[in-house]
């Protein structure tokens, strides 16, 4: 006879609970850690929670990479990111073929607003809306979860729950939110996915919240589950168990720590890697000392073993998933899939000179840094292949003649101590100050990432001098890690020698006596080796030059995801890095048919000689197919698709505090900020020229929805009273357009209650052939306008600090505006709320 958890017919539920009676005391208390034995006599294998899929399969070998999900956002195309999520699945799901113990609950995807673009962790979002956030983050998990009623293809985890979007002391800073904004901003963000059935974990963030850590605050994860029809495991962030006690010093030891996280909600510990045995015995001494009870510790297993249900992994051949194998991995449609994803992430800035899309050229420069190569994020697997700018435009234009400059100066570097030059062995394992010439073998390509980070690569080895050895070697094929372990600093000394910081370690580099071997070893720069530098070729001349011998020239720049903005680190500011404003400036300035094409995890502020740039594009770091992505775009095989799902400051200032998380208050993105940006939320041109003709109202007056705790989200649920509107737009260029049509709510300024400036409620994508003519039909809820009244008390509610208010519409006047960007709101029509 089958155990009922093993039989397929029963409710997810009862399955659960079936199998939660068959364990003893001792294997529920292992169940809540992150790394899960077999139970043999149950037939249970090796469990753990996690596994990272944020926009494809990740630290797993080879897999398919597709763009940052900020990238993704710049589709605003749901469709295309459920099918990105799905393809990430299904390699998860090869992965597993390959290695059983591979997870089905990835921790994806993302949904932290991206409120601040000075965030390390910028790529890893959507969009600075919440509600945005919300509909591209459900789009995704969707696609992870698969359309299975019963089985789930991975069981998704949105992160990280609450308010996290910074990375400096990000365990111990606290996210000051008044509940307007977590009612109006954070949580919206959440519910989307979970009130969907799309979300069945989620993880709790590091930092803590009004002062309280955000693992240990049961309003809030009650809160998040009451939206989800179904079970809802919450993991821990990694070590943030051990951070409750030894940094954030809310509980007096570990075992009182395990009591209050799992009387708080949370379900798994992410603690002390595989080992298990320290949460098993401070759970197990929390019982003991009375701190948690049984009916406390099966609570949380019985959500962890309704997760393991859901993947189908009690279910054997009657899982719907079990065909997929490792032939699953790399596929030409998950190849397809990459390409198509980046081509309609592509937005085109800027195009006053009429530069794209480019005519056939007989000659085409690529500069910068990202000419010829591809950077992938933390979060990435490894791509098959590499598709690169550069190898993209002579694939595009056969014949055409591609001449690359990554502006990198090509240097010697002669020890001062022996008069020997720096070089590196063919394979790059052994690298010192032995060379009796700077020759061919002992040059040096130094590249700089902006304020003064630079990346050495060795013209023997060709690869990337490295500190993750002792001595260094030159063989690194990436900078990566989670303490990057290829890039440098250089301090230049009175007498213009240089000495190098290794930042990994924090160490300078040091030649040792007799052998030249170098380390990076020296504790202070009057220890370290003086490197005296002779520069063979300029960079920037390089880069004039080809540009001046060019047709047309492409200005690849942007920033390498592992430095200066990426997890455990904020960026140092928000403007682009002036190594990059010099490369632009050296092109453009030879050449005026150049195209800046910035490739980064994150928005820039543009300096002076860059930001009236004519012809400007940017991408996401796209993965493996971002070359043909982008060319097919350039080239015109493509209509221009993407739209900023972020806006790009004009100033720093615009873009607020970045440990300020009230935007009202400081007037921050796209819904409060009063100046226009440099690029604005929702910009991006087509190749079409498209005018927004009028916005008329099936009927300019609606009823106020009664107050109410639930969030409104981006589309209106069923019971939601609507408002309806057209937008007509024109295409009266000569090339089909794509346009996003986007639809606004502009509040007057004389409410109660402060209301955002503006809000988008809908948008549409429309593709308009030349001189045609669309009305295009938009709809969005009246609670899209609801604000937050701390005065209103709900009957039936929560009596706790969370629900002291409720979400309300203010009755007044109201302008429904459409345009191209949010700061482009061309036409409109007046609504009265009663």
């Amino acid at each position: 006879m089958t155990e009922p958890f093993r039989d397929p017919s029963l409710p997810t539920a009862e399955r659960a609970r079936d199998l939660l009676a068959r364990l003893t005391p001792e294997e529920r208390i292992a169940m809540l850690h992150q790394a899960v034995a077999p139970i043999e006599r149950l037939g249970l294998g090796e469990f753990h929670t996690g596994c990272e899929a944020l926009h494809g399969a990740a630290w797993m070998g080879t897999a398919t990479v597709f763009p940052q999900p900020v990238g993704l956002a710049a589709t605003w195309d749901t469709d295309l990111i459920e099918r990105v999520g799905a393809a990430s699945a299904t390699e998860v799901r090869a992965k597993r073929a390959e290695k059983p113990s591979v997870s089905l609950n990835v921790w994806a995807p993302v949904v932290n607003t991206l409120r601040h673009p000075g965030w390390g962790r910028n790529e890893e979002g959507y969009s600075e809306d919440p509600h945005v956030t919300g509909l591209f983050g459900a789009a995704y998990a969707q696609g992870l979860r698969g359309r299975d009623e019963r089985v789930w293809r991975t069981v998704p985890a949105l992160k990280h729950f609450l308010g996290y979007s910074n990375e400096t002391d990000r365990s111990v800073t606290s996210s000051e939110m008044s509940l307007r904004t977590l009612h109006e901003e954070e949580l919206p963000a959440f519910r989307c996915a979970l009130e969907a059935g799309v979300a069945g974990g989620m993880m709790l963030a590091y930092n803590r919240v009004n002062g309280k850590a955000a693992h240990t605050q049961p309003e809030l994860v009650t809160e998040a589950r009451s939206w989800a029809p179904g079970s809802i495991a919450v993991v821990s962030d990694a070590a943030a168990p051990t951070f409750l006690v030894t940094t954030q010093r809310e509980e007096p030891d570990f075992v009182h720590g395990a009591a209050a996280l799992i009387r708080s909600g949370m379900d798994s510990f992410t603690d002390n890697d595989a080992d298990s045995s320290p949460t098993i015995s401070q759970v197990t001494a929390a019982l003991a000392d009375g701190l948690l009870t049984m009916e406390d510790v099966d609570r949380a297993v019985l959500r962890l073993l309704g997760l393991r249900v859901r993947t189908g992994e009690l279910d054997g051949s009657l899982d719907p998933y079990a065909s997929v194998t490792a032939d699953d991995l790399d596929t030409e449609a998950s190849r397809a899939l990459a390409r198509e994803a980046v081509a309609a992430s592509v937005v085109v800035l800027r195009n006053s000179a009429g530069v794209l899309p480019l005519a056939a050229p007989a000659r085409v420069a690529v500069v910068g840094p990202l000419a010829d190569d591809i950077l992938t994020d933390w979060y990435s697997g490894t791509p098959p292949y590499k598709s690169t700018v550069a190898g993209a435009l002579a694939e595009r234009f056969p014949g055409t003649a591609v001449t690359v400059a990554t502006g990198a100066d090509v240097v010697s570097l002669r020890a001062a101590s022996s008069g020997a030059y720096l070089t590196a062995s063919p394979d790059g394992s052994t690298v010192g100050a032995t060379a009796p010439s700077g020759d061919e073998g002992a040059l040096w390509d130094v590249a700089d990432w902006g304020d003064g980070v630079l990346t050495l690569r060795s013209q023997a080895s060709r690869l990337l001098l490295t500190g993750g050895h002792w001595p260094v070697r030159a063989d690194a094929t990436r900078v990566g890690g989670w303490v990057a372990q290829e890039s440098f600093r250089k301090h230049v000394h009175p007498d213009g020698t240089w000495s190098l910081l290794h930042l990994g370690s924090g160490r300078w580099l040091r030649a040792w006596r007799d052998s030249g071997l170098v380390a990076a070893d020296a504790v202070t720069v009057d220890t370290a080796e003086r490197f005296r530098v002779e520069t063979v070729r300029s960079g920037l001349t390089a880069v004039a030059d080809a540009a001046a011998g060019a047709d047309a020239v492409v200005v690849a720049v942007g920033n390498d995801p592992h430095l200066a903005g990426r997890e455990t680190e904020d960026r140092p500011h928000l403007w682009l890095p002036e190594s990059a404003a010099a490369v632009w400036r050296a092109a453009s300035a030879a050449n005026p048919r150049a195209v800046l094409a910035i490739m980064s995890s994150f928005p820039y502020v543009l300096p002076s000689g860059v930001a009236d740039a004519p012809t400007v594009v940017w991408s996401s770091h796209g993965g493996q197919e971002m070359g043909r992505g982008l060319v097919s775009v350039l080239a015109g095989d493509v209509e221009p698709r993407g739209r900023l799902a972020q806006s790009w400051p004009a100033s720093p200032d615009q873009a607020g505090d970045l440990f300020d998380y009230d935007t009202l208050r400081q007037q921050a993105t796209y819904r409060h900020q009063p100046e226009p940006y440099a690029f604005a939320f929702g910009h991006g041109l087509t190749y079409g020229s498209v005018s927004y003709d009028a916005v008329s109202l099936d009927s300019d007056v609606a009823a106020a929805p009664a107050p109410t705790h639930r969030h409104s989200a981006f589309l209106a649920r069923p019971d939601e009273e609507v408002v309806s509107a057209t937008v007509t737009v024109t295409n009266s260029g000569a090339r089909d357009a794509e346009e996003l049509v986007q639809l606004y709510v502009e509040p007057a300024d004389d409410f109660e209650i402060p209301t955002p400036r503006r809000l988008l409620v809908a948008y549409a994508r429309v593709r308009l052939a030349p001189g045609e003519t669309r009305a295009v039909a938009l709809s969005f809820p009246v609670a899209r306008l609801s604000v937050w009244d701390g005065s209103l008390r709900l009957p039936g509610a929560a009596d706790d600090w969370l629900h002291e208010g409720a979400l309300r519409v203010q009755p007044g006047r109201y302008r429904v505006a459409a345009g191209p960007s949010a700061d482009a709101l061309e036409v409109g029509a007046e609504l009265t709320v009663e």
